[in-house]
């Protein structure tokens, strides 16, 4: 919404600092704001999408738009190269708009160019800077930009989507399936698009067995009976637990991880009260009862000690 205030008042910030994990929408965004700002018939601030700015934006063929990944053109002489471009007005559009995703990658030498570059631009000029990890930014370059943080999406927001687009697609896609495929993704929509076409490669119907087969999960069933197993100390059913993961199509590292996240499910459920429990589980109310039943059989003591192991 501050984006879109900025745009259609025209009160533009010379550069702007996107913060977020991957796959949260950074890249997009700067797309899309690129967009506003050369929009020929902007509607409330937000693109139009139709006229010949947004349209050669979108097909990548705009020269006033240039987009660079900082990991891999990171020396001092290529953004010295855009310090000489920037004093050029744009050929076509009304802003020239430059695209720096994962900035932090840049050298000491191309941050203290950019550095000369920021504090004087010219009218003309808007910087785009993406970064997944904010902290390895020299304070210099943050203070001289307008910063916004993009944040994990609700696995609930991201099963929406997924539906969204099976539906779109006419791709056969179960409502279980999609919440499995969600959770795995841990907040990035980029990462929760690939693994539904992962699943929905050669034509699969997209279950929640067939997610668990490809992606290979075991199942909150077989954490449930493996944290069981611990409290009882059988140690024979803890062998044969392993053996059937080992032994199955899924995998057994996968299988760790996961015994990390129900062992963390757990020390949530005896840490925090029922209220104030929604906001930290991905997890239906089958699963909340083996997670339930699963998490009473430890203390809390004993589950931070697993969990520390683990």
């Amino acid at each position: 919404s501050v984006l879109k205030y900025e745009s259609e008042m025209g009160k533009l910030s010379h550069a702007y600092l996107f913060c977020g994990p991957r796959g949260t929408g950074k890249t997009s965004c700067a797309k899309i704001l690129a967009k506003a700002l050369n929009c020929l018939s902007p509607v409330n601030g937000s693109p139009c999408g139709k006229c010949d700015a947004c349209r050669s934006i979108d097909d990548g063929i705009a020269p006033d738009v240039l987009e660079m990944d900082a990991a891999s053109n990171n020396g001092v002489d290529y953004i010295r190269d855009i310090r000489d471009e920037v004093n050029y007005t744009p050929a076509n559009l009304k802003k020239r708009v430059y695209i720096i995703d994962e900035v932090h990658m840049l050298s000491s030498g191309a941050f203290n160019a950019l550095l000369k570059t920021l504090e004087d631009p010219p009218e003309h000029v808007v910087f785009i800077l993406a970064t997944t990890e904010f902290h390895k930014l020299p304070a210099t370059i943050v203070s001289r930009c307008q910063r916004f943080d993009f944040r994990r999406i609700k696995s609930d927001v991201l099963a929406k989507r997924l539906l969204y687009i099976a539906e779109k697609e006419s791709m056969p896609l179960t409502e279980e399936a999609a919440s499995v495929i969600a959770k795995q993704a841990q907040g990035g929509m980029r990462d929760a698009i690939s693994l539904f076409e992962l699943c929905s490669a050669g034509g699969h119907d997209v279950t929640a067995e067939h997610v668990r087969d490809v992606l290979g999960l075991t199942g909150i069933e077989m954490q449930y009976k493996t944290a069981v197993a611990v409290s009882r100390g059988d140690t024979s059913s803890l062998f044969s637990l392993v053996a059937a993961v080992d032994s199955s199509s899924k995998d057994i590292t996968v299988y760790w991880s996961e015994l990390i996240g129900f062992w963390r499910d757990m020390l949530v459920m005896r840490k925090l009260p029922e209220e104030q429990r929604t906001d930290y589980f991905d997890c239906t109310e089958p699963e909340m009862r083996l997670l339930a039943d699963a998490a009473r059989r430890f203390t809390p003591e004993t589950l931070s000690y697993h969990f520390t192991l683990l």
